[in-house]
């Protein structure tokens, strides 16, 4: 897949223009701002939000309001739009469902956005590329981990919720969702109650369990589980009394249900990350939501799009946590 290149009135008028546009389905760069006016620069933003395709701003290309507003996501330097163009190769039908639904994030509600997240997160699981994946990625179950998923410790009105499957890296699969809501339902109940959510081991949270992907009977029931059984949704609701500690490599569902806290605070060594488009999928615990909230969405397009990891100080710089600590 090789990228094609447009200045912003060439792309605009290509969005404009009575037949597809050359560049769905494949990655757009735009390398210098539009210069039309208002009407048809909306005009040709409403006809983009509903094309299958990745809109970058290249290096060099001046970022303002009018550029934003036409892409999708911003790569600073050519290291960046390599690892954009190389996850959208990857995984190019999982890329442009991403890039569609991160438009117009911001203007859902918390409850539609996790609707929307979750039908869009079940379609690719029956395409062909995280079938792809789980052809290729053996599953690993592996010994001594029988024991409960979650620890629940309370000292006043503080309830420690501790992650404790250190031996998968705390790896959330669906005893600990299980295990996690009954912990949060308690705070939910009680709002004297405030949560410390933190994790066992050498990480915080890697994310869903690969084992348990491609597991579900169907998309659709799947779908339909993760709306009534949703961590993000309760995390939501309980948010403002909510602090995550998280530590080491936090990633995919980690990264997600993280932020939702109303306060996120990090160890100096963790490592942030989004890999779903790896797996052929979409970020689908909520972060369409909780990430886009505090990071917008061209950033949260970024992680997703390159799968490229950020350090703590970067997390702390766009807003992705609100300190950093030993602990």
């Amino acid at each position: 897949m090789r990228p094609s290149e447009w200045s912003g009135d060439e792309f605009v008028a290509s969005l404009l223009a009575p037949v597809e546009p050359p560049f769905v389905g494949s990655v757009a760069v735009v390398t210098a701002p539009p210069t039309v006016g208002p009407d048809l620069l909306a005009a040709a933003v409403s006809r983009l939000a509903v094309l299958p395709a990745v809109v970058v701003a290249g290096p060099g290309c001046p970022v303002g309001p009018a550029v934003l507003d036409l892409v999708d996501v911003v790569a600073s330097t050519p290291a960046d739009l390599d690892a954009i163009v190389a996850g959208v190769r990857r995984s190019p039908i999982a890329a442009a469902a991403a890039a569609s639904m991160l438009r117009s994030a911001a203007r859902r509600s918390t409850e539609d956005g996790l609707l929307v997240e979750s039908a869009v997160f079940s379609a690719p699981q029956a395409g062909p590329e995280h079938a792809a994946w789980r052809e290729r990625t053996s599953r690993r179950h592996g010994p001594g981990d029988g024991g409960p998923r979650v620890g629940v410790h309370r000292r006043g009105t503080t309830v420690e919720i501790r992650l404790q499957r250190p031996s998968r890296a705390n790896a959330l699969d669906v005893r600990m969702r299980d295990e996690l809501l009954e912990a949060l339902a308690v705070v939910e109940a009680d709002p004297d109650l405030h949560a410390v959510l933190r994790g066992d081991g050498r990480s915080f949270c890697s994310g869903g369990d690969l084992d348990e992907f491609g597991s579900a009977p169907d998309p659709a029931t799947a779908h339909l589980i993760r709306l009534r059984r949703s961590l993000a949704a309760v995390l939501d609701r309980v948010s403002d009394r909510v602090t995550a500690l998280v530590h080491g490599p936090v990633a995919g569902s980690g990264v997600e249900l993280a932020a939702f806290a109303g306060r996120v605070v990090a160890h100096p060594g963790s490592q942030f990350v989004l890999p779903e488009l790896r797996l052929g999928l979409v970020p689908g615990a909520g972060g369409t939501v909780s990430v886009t909230r505090r990071i917008g969405r061209h950033r949260t397009a970024w992680m997703t799009l390159s799968g490229c990891s950020i350090d703590a100080p970067t997390a702390s710089s766009w807003g992705l946590v609100d300190g950093i600590e030993l602990f």
